[in-house]
């Protein structure tokens, strides 16, 4: 049987090009495992609570990314998957989570990117939007209004569950993540010391931006009066749920059209 050359360079470069874990040490030491997929323009995809990096493996959105030439980072958060699991509380305070994002686009060499978070990882991202003008675009999914409030009450439920006082709206999700393996520790620093960005912090944001979530999503309070805070937004609106919209075609439509 024969094989054309370009058969063979299409196989290496497709070698070459694989998701390998890749690690740096971030401002404080904290090992960071990160994947690095792709050639072209630079974008950032951020995980939500009790998840990886591996979350955005088999998305809509992560394969329709490579196959529309992105160059797609993915991080593991502190405290989370292959990323250090430190234990001490000023590992996680002072924005500790968003500096790393910082400090890996300087790692890379990037000099301007575009980023989407989901859940949590939108919740960093507005703060991120705040602290790094090399974002020229941004996507805050699966998140509303609430977490700029710095007594947010679902922030605090989950804080005090994951140190140990569970309640009955809590146990199912302290019961998945021992599921997992996650550690429980850092779920309880990550919450505890979670960036809160201000309505008034969120009007100052230059970055085009779009809010999108689904259409039974309304765990984290309204999209709509996120959207209404940042200056230059859009809001979109997709079927799904906060557990599954992130994973959709619609999702990865609306997202990649925005981009």
């Amino acid at each position: 049987m024969k094989i054309s050359l370009l058969t063979i360079v299409l196989f290496f470069y497709s070698i070459s090009n694989c998701a390998q874990t890749q690690y740096f040490n971030s401002f404080d030491d904290t090992k960071i495992a990160y994947t690095d997929e792709g050639a072209g323009r630079p974008i950032l995809l951020i995980h939500g609570f009790m998840q990886t990096r591996k979350s955005w493996d088999n998305t809509e959105l992560k394969k329709e990314l490579l196959q529309k030439g992105y160059r797609v980072i993915v991080p593991d958060l502190r405290g989370n998957g292959d990323s250090d699991m430190p234990h001490e509380e000023d590992a996680y305070s002072q924005d500790a989570e968003v500096i790393d994002l910082m400090f890996l686009m300087v790692e890379l060499k990037i000099s301007s990117y575009r980023a989407v978070g989901y859940s949590r990882g939108s919740i960093l991202l507005a703060k991120l939007l705040t602290k790094d003008r090399r974002v020229k675009k941004a996507v805050l999914g699966g998140m509303g209004f609430d977490f700029t409030n710095p007594n947010w009450k679902r922030r605090m439920m989950f804080k005090d569950a994951f140190n140990g006082k569970i309640s009955q709206e809590t146990k199912g999700a302290v019961d998945y993540a021992k599921a997992i393996g996650a550690d429980l520790k850092c779920l309880y620093l990550q919450q505890k010391h979670q960036s809160v960005t201000s309505k008034r912090q969120l009007q100052v944001i230059k970055a085009k931006v779009l809010v999108i979530s689904g259409d039974e999503d309304t765990d984290n309070g309204d999209p709509a009066l996120l959207s209404a805070a940042i200056p230059k937004s859009k809001l979109q609106i997709v079927k799904g749920d906060h557990n599954g919209t992130y994973k959709t075609k619609a999702f990865a439509t609306a997202v990649i059209s925005f981009l």
